[in-house]
């Protein structure tokens, strides 16, 4: 589930602005208005227990307060700890959670106000979060509520993406593989869709799927450096932790890292990750190369790359009051 902090304490404030235009009809709805706005303050202190007793407040005062339910149902979301699960006083937090997001489920479809249908979806994605495995560990009422999210919104793939997790902790992996799947159909252009469905894939073990998913990454966003980066990383990590690879496949393996890092370096000649990275392909290189002409040549490129990377972090460090604390030099890939 993505993080939200920022995003409620934004609509905390436009709705309350919401409401001022709607408490101006009744003592009512005034009062209202005045016990949401309390909560309001005490949610954003994250002062959960007073919030609660003030948005109750609102919505006796006025039923329709949709809104008001989801950040009700948020606040008891707030006071669960799942390090307590199994307490009653803690347990007894979600069931009144998902009453309250259910609530606003209900009051707010067919909305047509912005801040309203954004209230409505988070209702449906802490609903979800809710029945998660670290909460309410029930799938059979989680994977309706995110079926229905995908319908009222098909084109959001963070909703397939949570419906495949859940599908995979189960071991249902060709269901949870079909939606991180459908995820990048809903939005292709995504570069997300295929980081997460390229961590899937290294969870199963499928180095190729794997590598497939990290260059459609890059096809999506060729001018990422750091896109490129990370498929040399992946084929390094391969080679280095991988013993059965043959001679070939390791070397070929070398070879695609070391243009990945080149890729990401004609991008920005000064990506210091990338530099690094680079040097210790080279070294791994000069390993599967019979020619020590060949081998030192590598070696001598190796030394400059790592140097280069180096003055670039201290300079880096530096710059932000660091310290680049000596480290690795970078000499890593075994000896000749």
């Amino acid at each position: 589930m993505r993080s939200r902090f920022t995003k409620l304490a934004v609509l905390v404030i436009g709705l309350s602005v919401v409401t001022a235009a709607c408490g101006r009809y009744s003592i009512s709805s005034i009062r209202s208005l005045k016990a949401f706005q309390d909560a309001n303050r005490y949610y954003q202190r994250g002062e959960y227990e007073a919030a609660i007793g003030r948005y109750e407040d609102a919505v006796a005062l006025k039923p329709d307060l949709g809104f008001a339910y989801f950040f009700l149902g948020n606040s008891y979301d707030n006071l669960y700890k799942p390090a307590r699960k199994g307490e009653p006083d803690n347990d007894a937090h979600l069931p009144k959670a998902v009453a309250n997001y259910e609530r606003a489920i209900e009051m707010l479809a067919g909305s047509e106000d912005p801040q309203e249908q954004e209230i409505h979806k988070l209702s449906y994605d802490y609903l979800i979060a809710a029945y998660g495995t670290d909460k309410l560990d029930d799938f059979d009422k989680a994977e309706p509520v995110a079926r229905q999210l995908i319908a009222l919104d098909p084109s959001e793939p963070s909703v397939y993406q949570a419906l495949a997790k859940m599908h995979e902790d189960r071991g249902e992996y060709e269901v949870a593989e079909g939606l991180y799947l459908e995820a990048i159909d809903a939005r292709p252009n995504d570069a997300f869709g295929y980081q997460i469905l390229a961590g899937y894939y290294n969870r199963q073990g499928d180095f190729d799927k794997t590598m497939e998913a990290w260059y459609s990454r890059a096809d999506v966003e060729p001018n990422n450096p750091e896109a490129w980066h990370t498929i040399g990383t992946f084929y390094q990590d391969k080679v280095f932790r991988d013993k059965a690879l043959s001679r070939t496949v390791a070397r070929d393996y070398v070879l695609k890292a070391v243009d990945a890092e080149d890729s990401a370096l004609a991008i920005n000649p000064d990506f210091a990750e990338a530099l690094i990275y680079k040097n210790i392909l080279l070294r791994q290189q000069a390993l599967y190369e019979r020619d020590p002409a060949v081998q030192q040549a590598l070696l001598a490129e190796a030394d400059q790359l790592r140097d280069r990377g180096m003055a670039i972090m201290a300079d880096r460090n530096a710059a932000i009051g660091g310290d680049d604390g000596g480290g690795d030099d970078g000499r890593g890939g075994g000896s000749l």
